[in-house]
């Protein structure tokens, strides 16, 4: 029987390039900004690597369809190197294939790098092609704003939250990022905003409007991972180690018949019981210390705290009124701005979420350090439409907890 991968991988180092509109850098560029700063970290030299993945969701855009890339940006030495996609979760699967290669001893230390160069390639997170297939069809006859509006009706109808209210709690979601994000230095959007100018914005899909809604990004960010013992002998204490990292793919149940309701997201929900499980946490409302979720649209982030099984179902719109989630309250939620202020270059995003957490965890965040210690931090990865079919979670903690 499997018994999963707690504690038998440390973070060596990270690094994440800054986001946004990176209009004189290319996808190179930021692979190698991201990549030195993991470097740096760790402690050692490109020649210790021995392993490498590589995560980048468009590869039409920038990055063809191989590990080449990365290995010629970084002057790897002749090691394997992978290139996966997977939507959203790209960057993730890439942590998900160094981290599983040092857990089954393939690997002694492994790189994990995503990257996305998007804005100046006319991409703007709307379907691009229709190859043919039943699923593409999807693609073609939905947008990721128009799906996720259908996610917030439906869920308003479930749960008998009125219009107002559910407004309200969105605002007060996109109002907490960009404070959050305005305290990050690398993140994309780093203004301050008000409810009423959330509500009062043109709207995109209803219910949800301008401020709802993430943008895409420029940007890198790269884990480079070992075994604890390796990590020690290398001078490193007080490490952060993976705890869990599940992947819950669907099977097209959603998309084709009337079984599921459209009010939330099951992958997420399986995702969550296994990597709860394989952590060792019981109650993750009063163990988990930390989260950064896939907040593409307000509701998304809204709805995930509910798969996530920490506030109940319906409660989220009182949790996120009540402050639970904001910097200050008893789990913060997106306290780098998440993906609607720090930015979500798609395949890096899952990276760049594990890299907050190691932040908080190593005492380095900076303005937006969390005071008390966190124990336990999450990252959660939404991808793929219409229903939203690929969930990614990973549990990262302080190593022997």
């Amino acid at each position: 029987m499997a018994s999963g991968i707690k504690d038998k991988v440390a973070i060596l180092g990270m690094g994440c390039s800054r986001f946004g509109e990176r209009w004189n850098d290319n996808a190179e560029d930021l692979m190698v900004e991201a990549y030195s700063e993991a470097l740096a970290d760790a402690g050692i030299g490109t020649e210790d690597i021995d392993a490498a993945w590589f995560g980048a969701a468009i590869e039409e855009q920038h990055v063809g369809k191989s590990g080449l890339p990365l290995a010629i940006a970084l002057r790897l030495a002749y090691i394997p190197v992978t290139r996966v996609e997977n939507y959203c979760a790209s960057g993730t699967e890439a942590f998900r294939g160094a981290v599983y290669a040092v857990a089954s001893g393939a690997s002694d230390i492994a790189l994990a790098l995503g990257v996305e160069k998007l804005k100046d390639t006319s991409y703007g997170g709307l379907p691009q092609r229709n190859r043919g297939s039943v699923h593409d069809l999807f693609w073609a006859n939905a947008s990721a704003p128009g799906s996720f509006a259908q996610f917030a009706t439906a869920y308003a109808a479930k749960h008998g939250v009125g219009a107002h209210d559910l407004k309200r709690a969105m605002a007060h979601v996109s109002v907490k990022s960009h404070a959050n994000g305005a305290r990050n230095p690398k993140a994309h959007l780093r203004n301050r905003i008000d409810e009423d100018r959330v509500i009062n914005a043109p709207i995109v899909a209803a219910p949800l409007g301008i401020f709802d809604c993430c943008g895409v990004s420029d940007g890198s960010a790269c884990a480079i991972v070992t075994t604890p013992d390796i990590a020690r002998s290398l001078g490193k204490r007080d490490l952060v180690t993976v705890k869990a990292l599940q992947l819950s793919v669907s099977n097209g149940t959603e998309a084709q018949h009337n079984s599921w309701d459209g009010s939330y997201f099951p992958t997420t929900r399986v995702a969550a019981k296994w990597a709860y499980e394989e952590a060792g946490i019981a109650k993750p409302r009063d163990q988990i210390s930390l989260f950064e979720v896939h907040d593409c649209f307000s509701i998304t982030e809204l709805v995930t705290m509910e798969d996530l099984y920490i506030s109940p179902e319906g409660g989220a719109v009182k949790d996120i009124m009540d402050r639970f989630y904001d910097a200050d309250g008893k789990i913060p939620c997106q306290i780098d701005g998440g993906l609607k202020c720090f930015g979500h270059p798609i395949g890096a995003s899952g990276l760049r979420m594990v890299y907050e957490l190691y932040l908080q965890m190593t005492g380095r965040a900076g303005e937006r350090q969390r005071s008390s210690e966190p124990v336990f931090g999450m990252t959660h990865n939404l991808g793929g439409m219409p229903h939203q079919s690929v969930c990614s979670v990973t549990i990262v903690g302080k190593e022997g907890v």
